[in-house]
């Protein structure tokens, strides 16, 4: 899930970087610390440099408060992927002359609805307020999770249009006049921190109701749809005979 980021700053082995190998993890911490975010003064790094000490945790630790890092030291993936953004931010930002006018590979040919077509590529996967309300959701339509919430969000986008059926979106397309819906007076039943996210939860469970009753309204017509064939079987010629 580190790959893209890893080989944009250069780390020597992307494709087989493992966070849980705790040598492997803390020789990688250094190399950020040294290579590319340089927050500490190069005599202020012994401790984090000393990756034998029993003390290294207590050191790591510390780095995060000091570069603001939300995530705790039990968070070692939201962690790495934090650091990781804030080292490509600070690559960027060093050499912005450098890639203010770079194109990524296939950009140049592909078309503007191309682009269009993948609304999630602009988002910001490491802002905490966005993983927090795509987890969110993901709980509200038991998804399952994953490390990479930007997975997480477009499993949440297939879910919702896969409930949607051709009739409700062709009725959707249809330019009508309805009431409409206080959102305020609906309780969500949890908060995600974003009032934008709130929303969206509370649009998603107003829709699931309304297909719910949909499906209700079908299935009482068919059970009296089948009342009727039953209820007289002497009128009807279909069944072969007369009389019960």
């Amino acid at each position: 899930m580190f790959r893209r980021k890893l080989s944009a700053l250069d780390y020597h082995n992307p494709a087989g970087f493992n966070c849980r190998d705790e040598t492997e993890f803390r020789n990688f911490i250094v190399w950020l610390e040294d290579q590319k975010i340089r927050h500490y003064k190069i005599e202020d790094r012994g401790n984090l440099r000393n990756i034998h000490s029993e003390d290294w945790p207590k050191s790591f630790e510390k780095y995060l408060k000091d570069v603001n890092c939300p995530f705790k030291i039990q968070e070692r993936q939201e962690t790495v992927d934090w650091l990781l953004g804030l080292a490509v931010r600070l690559e960027y930002g060093d050499n912005a002359d450098k890639y203010k006018d770079s194109t990524p590979d296939g950009a140049k040919n592909a078309d503007n609805t191309a682009k269009n077509a993948e609304p999630l590529i602009n988002l910001d996967v490491n802002n905490p307020d966005f993983k927090a309300g795509v987890m969110a959701l993901a709980n509200l339509l038991q998804i399952q999770r994953h490390d990479d919430y930007l997975v997480m969000l477009k499993a949440i986008r297939i879910l919702v249009q896969e409930r949607l059926t051709q009739d409700a979106i062709a009725k959707a397309s249809q330019s009508k006049e309805g009431l409409p819906v206080a959102l305020e007076k609906h309780i969500l039943g949890f908060d995600t921190g974003d009032a934008v996210i709130n929303e969206a939860a509370q649009i998603l469970r107003l829709l699931h109701i309304e297909e719910l009753r949909e499906l209700q309204t079908k299935i009482n017509e068919a059970i009296v749809a089948v009342q009727a064939i039953i209820a007289d079987p002497k009128t009807d010629h279909r069944l072969g005979k007369v009389g019960r």
